[in-house]
């Protein structure tokens, strides 16, 4: 993408910014790319296979990054709503990055996979979405997109678990969980993970027992995904990053269902609009407080 760029070679040349962190192509497919010169911005590119989310390089578990100086990001709109969250959560300041959006129609699951955009390569994410620009930046590449292919997304997917009988969806996750070799990638890759030591990490008091079984692993992914309600973007990099394939996206869309129900709550990309964590208002319903 010429335009992406010319632009970044532009705000390194002028000192606008130290690094300009987009994707490049690699020996596997596209990954993640940290660009300090003019001179190698030409290594950028964008396109179906661009699936990571970027933001996650502004957590502030990430100091290694932060020492490179002032970052541009090359966002979609689902990164760029980590972003906002980051913001929303006094993570990071608005002023301390310079947000390059992309218009986007879809990526692909995986960024070795094919790159042609069909209803079964498409990542699920982005069945589901409506946005093709992001609303939170300084500068806007690229050209109008279409709406990526339709298949079946995550709405689907989860009305159908959720038609299963009680005892046939406690099946169904007992086995998906039991396959967790708690490797934490979850967390590692999400841009919303920030704490500096996990509840998982802690021994005195050990809230989660750090052993791969069933029992360890479902106190592990509910009170992460707990941690994630309201909060969560969507954008799917726990589910992709998973080694054991297992969806964790499906629990991530439904706490976003429950908040949005109870709360009245979407995930914004704008950092002024306050989460239900972390706001207090006197119409909360408080039914559950007996």
């Amino acid at each position: 993408m010429r335009e992406l760029r010319e632009l970044a070679k532009k705000l390194l040349e002028e000192g606008t910014v130290s690094v300009v962190i987009g994707w490049e192509e690699g020996p596997r497919g596209v990954r993640p790319a940290f660009v300090t010169s003019p001179e190698d911005a030409e290594q950028l590119v964008f396109n179906s296979r661009s699936v990571h989310n970027l933001a996650t390089y502004l957590n502030p578990r990430r100091p290694q990054v932060r020492r490179l100086g002032k970052p541009a990001v090359v966002v979609k709109a689902c990164d760029a709503a980590s972003v906002a969250a980051l913001i929303r959560e006094t993570q990071l300041k608005r002023e301390d990055v310079v947000l390059i959006g992309v218009r986007c129609g879809g990526v692909v699951g995986r960024p070795d996979g094919p790159a042609e955009l069909t209803p079964e390569t498409v990542a699920r994410r982005c069945m589901d979405c409506e946005k093709r620009e992001p609303a939170l930046c300084d500068h806007l590449v690229g050209e109008a997109q279409p709406a990526p292919p339709r298949g079946e997304g995550l709405g689907a997917r989860l009305g159908a678990l959720e038609a299963m009988p009680l005892s046939e969806r406690w099946a169904f996750w007992a086995g998906e969980l039991a396959r967790c070799v708690r490797c934490h990638a979850c967390r590692e890759v999400c841009p919303l993970c920030f704490c500096e030591r996990c509840v998982a990490d802690k021994t005195v008091p050990q809230w989660i027992e750090s052993s791969p079984h069933l029992r360890g692993n479902l106190a592990w992914q509910m009170t992460r995904a707990l941690h994630q309600a309201g909060r969560c973007v969507g954008c799917g990099e726990c589910e992709r990053a998973c080694p054991a394939g297992i969806p964790l996206a499906l629990i991530n869309r439904k706490l976003q269902q429950a908040v949005a129900e109870r709360y009245n709550f979407k995930v914004s990309d704008d950092p002024g609009v306050p989460a239900p964590v972390g706001a207090f208002r006197l119409d909360d319903p408080q039914e559950f407080i007996r």
